[in-house]
C-alpha cells in the first residue's frame, strides 16, 4: 500500500495531506459505488428513451432533435465501460501488486447468477408471446436462452434479435466480455509483470489496454471487407475499446493507491479529474454532439460504412470515458449527498455527486437491469394495445405508459428474481469455500 499523500489542501478539491485518511483523497476502489450506480441509472433511462424514439420514428426524423434522440444509443458504451471499471478492478489490483489474479470459477458463477435468472424470465415471456412459430425449434430456444443468437448469421428474425428481445444483443456482448475477462486479465498481467515496479506495471497495463482499443477498431475491417457483415456489429470484438476505456479507469484508481512518493502524477490526475466533473461532462457532451452528425453514420443501429463506424466507436469511447471518469476516480463519499435544491450541491463540483447519489437515481440503478430487459416487451404490448404501427405514434405520449410499465415489471423481477438469485449464489459460494 502506498504511503499517505502529502500536501495540505481544502475539502472541495480534496488536495491530500499526510494526516488525511487516504480513503478521503484517493479513488474509491471497494464497496458499493453510488456514483457509478447513478450512471447506470442514467444509461438505463437513455436506452429506454432511445428505443422509444426509434420505434416511434422520432429518432429517424431529420433535424437536431432527431439527431439528439438517435444518439441516446451512447448508453450502450456507458454500460460496457461501467463493466470494465467494476469487473476488471480485482485483476488490475493483482497485476499492479504482481500477484495472482482472482479465481475464474467463483467470478463466473456470480456473473451467471446475476445475469441469467431475470433474463430467462423475460426471454421465455418474449418467446411465448411473439415467437410462437419457433417454439418447436430446439435450436431457437438454445440460442435465445444461452445468449448466442447474435452469432446466427442467417436468423429467422429481422433486426438485432428475436421480436421483443432486440436490445439483448448488447447483453450478449457483455456476457462474451464476462467469459473472456479472466483471459484478458491474465494476458495483461503477464505483459505488466515485466515492469520492475508498480509505476512500470501500471504503464504497461495502460499500453495493453490501448492495444485492446486499437484491436477493437481493427475489428471493423472484417465487418466491412471484403463484404459487409452487419451482424458483426453485435459481437464483442468491435466493442473492446469501450470495455478498455473502463478498464483503464480501474487501473488508474488502483494505481493511485500504490503510487510511490508523496503525491505522484497518477494521484494528481485522479484528483484533478474527480474535482472537474463539469469539464469532463462538457467533453462528453462534445462527443455526444459529434455522434449526432453524419460523420458518425446514419441513425440505424449497425449501419454505415467503415469510416462512420470508426467515428461512432471513437465517440462512444470518448463519451463513456469522460462521463464516467470523474465518478470512477472520486474518493469515497464521507457524508450524504447535498440536496440538489441547496446551494451546497452546486459548489466545488458536488452537483454530480448530488445528482448521481440522489435517491431516485439509486432506486433506478437497483432496477436498471430489469428496465433494460423489459422495455421492448412493454413497448410492443403497448403498441399492440393502441393499434400503432412501427414508426408511428408519439415519443412523448408513449413514453409515460411504457416507462411506468417497464419500471413496475423491473421492480417485480428485482424483488422476486434478481435478489433471491444473488442470495442463493452467495450461500452457494460460502458452502464451496471462501471467496478469492
Amino acid at each position: 500500500m502506498a504511503p499517505h499523500p502529502s500536501a495540505p489542501g481544502d475539502h472541495d478539491v480534496r488536495v491530500p495531506s499526510r494526516t488525511a485518511d487516504p480513503a478521503l483523497v484517493l479513488p474509491q476502489v471497494d464497496g458499493r459505488h453510488e456514483a457509478l450506480d447513478g450512471i447506470r441509472a442514467v444509461a438505463a433511462l437513455m436506452i429506454l428513451a432511445f428505443h422509444l424514439a426509434s420505434e416511434t420514428g422520432e429518432a429517424l426524423a431529420p433535424g437536431v432533435l432527431g439527431g439528439l434522440l438517435a444518439s441516446l444509443d451512447l448508453a450502450v458504451p456507458l454500460f460496457f465501460a461501467l463493466s470494465g471499471v467494476l469487473l476488471y478492478r480485482p485483476w488490475a489490483r493483482a497485476a499492479l501488486d504482481g500477484v495472482r489474479g482472482p479465481r475464474a470459477r467463483p467470478y463466473l458463477w456470480r456473473r451467471a447468477a446475476r445475469v441469467l435468472p431475470a433474463y430467462w424470465v423475460v426471454a421465455v415471456a418474449a418467446l411465448l408471446v411473439y415467437s410462437r412459430d419457433e417454439l418447436g425449434s430446439p435450436r431457437y430456444w438454445w440460442e435465445v436462452l444461452t445468449l448466442t443468437f447474435p452469432f446466427n448469421t442467417d436468423p429467422p428474425w429481422f433486426g438485432t434479435g428475436p421480436y421483443g428481445l432486440g436490445q439483448v444483443w448488447s447483453l450478449s456482448v457483455e456476457v462474451s466480455f464476462y467469459l473472456l475477462l479472466p483471459l484478458f486479465g491474465l494476458v495483461l498481467a503477464l505483459w505488466a509483470r515485466r515492469g520492475r515496479d508498480v509505476d512500470a506495471r501500471g504503464g504497461r497495463l495502460l499500453i495493453g489496454l490501448a492495444v485492446m482499443a486499437v484491436l477493437g477498431l481493427a475489428a471493423l475491417v472484417p465487418q466491412f471487407y471484403p463484404e459487409t457483415r452487419s451482424y458483426m456489429h453485435t459481437w464483442l470484438p468491435r466493442a473492446m475499446g469501450l470495455f478498455a476505456a473502463g478498464m483503464a479507469l480501474a487501473v488508474l484508481s488502483e494505481w493511485a493507491w500504490r503510487e510511490p512518493g508523496a503525491d505522484g502524477p497518477v494521484r494528481r490526475f485522479c484528483r484533478t479529474v474527480a474535482a472537474s466533473p463539469g469539464v469532463c461532462w462538457l467533453l462528453a457532451g462534445g462527443f455526444y454532439a459529434l455522434n449526432t452528425t453524419d460523420a458518425a453514420g446514419n441513425r440505424f443501429v449497425g449501419s454505415g460504412d467503415i469510416w462512420t463506424s470508426a467515428v461512432h466507436s471513437l465517440t462512444g469511447i470518448g463519451f463513456a470515458f469522460f462521463l464516467i471518469a470523474p465518478a470512477a476516480l472520486a474518493p469515497r463519499p464521507d457524508s450524504a449527498p447535498p440536496p440538489l435544491r441547496r446551494a451546497a450541491a452546486w459548489r466545488g463540483g458536488r452537483w454530480m455527486e448530488a445528482l448521481l447519489r440522489h435517491r431516485v437515481c439509486q432506486f433506478l440503478a437497483r432496477i436498471s437491469y430489469g428496465v433494460f430487459l423489459w422495455q421492448f416487451m412493454v413497448l410492443y404490448l403497448w403498441r399492440d394495445f393502441t393499434g400503432q404501427e412501427i414508426y408511428t405514434g408519439s415519443f412523448w405520449l408513449d413514453a409515460v405508459p411504457v416507462t411506468i410499465g417497464t419500471v413496475l415489471l423491473a421492480m417485480a423481477t428485482h424483488r422476486w428474481v434478481e435478489e433471491p438469485g444473488r442470495r442463493w449464489s452467495r450461500r452457494f459460494l460460502r458452502q464451496k469455500g471462501p471467496r478469492p
